[in-house]
């Protein structure tokens, strides 16, 4: 048997950041996201001879172990380690060689929600081969208990939910780690027409988001107003996206990214940088009515609202400054597992 599972990767469009604690166990976060046909990859193959292998292939990184309950987390392969010892700590795994071999369709660091995608894909391959009793929202919390607790890494809680439901979400995150995820039933014409003229730019560049992450996380801590009053804004903002695309108000969803663009770069330093001011003022003056920073900035994707037929106009603006444009769809589902 070989078990296998998929998560789609995500883009925020609204109310990033407003998950990060402390500010959402404080005073409540809100996003509004959507899931991409672009995703994180697992696949679990039993062996006959008692090791564990580990296999990153967009990486090209491996790792080969005896068998044990538990693998040294060393900054080699972690994700898919973090997964592993959990699991074997709270359900146990009988001892049997397997390989585990990951793909993700984004680089680490491009702002997509990488990181917690891999995760709850890697979940998703042992909950199918080991048939675990776990549901959308165990499984959302589970992976950010690992990535945040067992491996102690930054960032907020809506990738994990994002890449387990699928589909366009309206969440809410508040203390003790509770979220509500509310599907939005928008209107197929309103997504096809989003889809048409939301341009994903890659800017060639990563970032190491848990650093930008934790002055944002400083910033509340030490109550700096500009900063608290940024992600108040930008929680504002998911609600007006959310309102907007209701009701197909599409002709003002760029000057709803633009708005939570000025905001975003109040929350902390090093969420924009030159190169990404230039990319941003080189699309509006092509046609985009705005754009944001995806993920916690500082690299990695961008994205552009362009009404009408401006998205190619938009696209050959931003030729001299490396990066590419990715082609995708909006995508319903969430995390799928099964069994060949």
């Amino acid at each position: 048997m070989t078990y296998r599972s998929k998560a789609p990767l995500r883009v925020g469009l609204a109310g990033g950041g407003t998950d990060v604690s402390p500010y959402c166990d404080l005073y409540g976060g809100a996003i509004l996201n959507a899931t991409l046909s672009l995703y994180a990859y697992a696949t679990i193959e039993p062996l006959k001879e008692n090791k564990i292998i580990l296999y990153a292939i967009d990486r090209n990184e491996t790792e080969v172990y005896d068998w044990a309950t538990s693998l040294p987390v060393n900054g080699t392969l972690d994700l898919l380690k973090g997964v592993y010892n959990r699991i074997q700590k709270d359900y146990g795994i009988k001892e049997q060689g397997f390989h585990l071999s990951t793909f993700v369709d984004a680089p680490a660091g491009s702002g997509l929600g990488t990181s917690s995608t891999l995760v709850v894909a890697i979940i998703g391959a042992f909950v199918e081969m080991l048939r675990l009793p776990l549901g959308e929202y165990d499984i959302a919390h589970y992976a950010y208990q690992i990535e945040r607790s067992d491996l102690k890494l930054a960032g907020g809680r809506q990738d994990q939910y994002a890449a387990t439901f699928g589909g366009v979400n309206f969440m809410e995150f508040y203390d003790t780690d509770k979220v509500i995820v509310n599907p939005l039933r928008v209107k197929e014409q309103y997504l096809f027409e989003l889809e048409n003229n939301l341009l994903l730019y890659y800017t060639s560049t990563s970032r190491e988001s848990a650093e930008i992450i934790k002055k944002q996380s400083k910033n509340v801590l030490d109550k700096k107003e500009k900063s608290i009053e940024a992600m108040h804004q930008l929680k504002q903002q998911a609600q007006m996206m959310k309102e907007a695309l209701l009701k197909g108000r599409l002709n003002e969803i760029g000057e709803i990214l633009n708005y939570g663009f000025q905001q975003k770069r109040q929350m902390a330093e090093g969420i924009s940088n030159p190169l990404m001011e230039n990319i941003y003022e080189a699309a509006i003056k092509a046609g985009a009515t705005g754009g944001k920073i995806s993920g916690a900035g500082g690299g990695g994707f961008m994205i552009f609202y362009c009404p009408g037929t401006t998205k190619h106009k938009v696209i050959k603006s931003l030729d001299s400054f490396g990066g590419t444009h990715r082609n995708y769809q909006f995508v319903e589902h969430g995390l799928k597992t099964w069994t060949i």
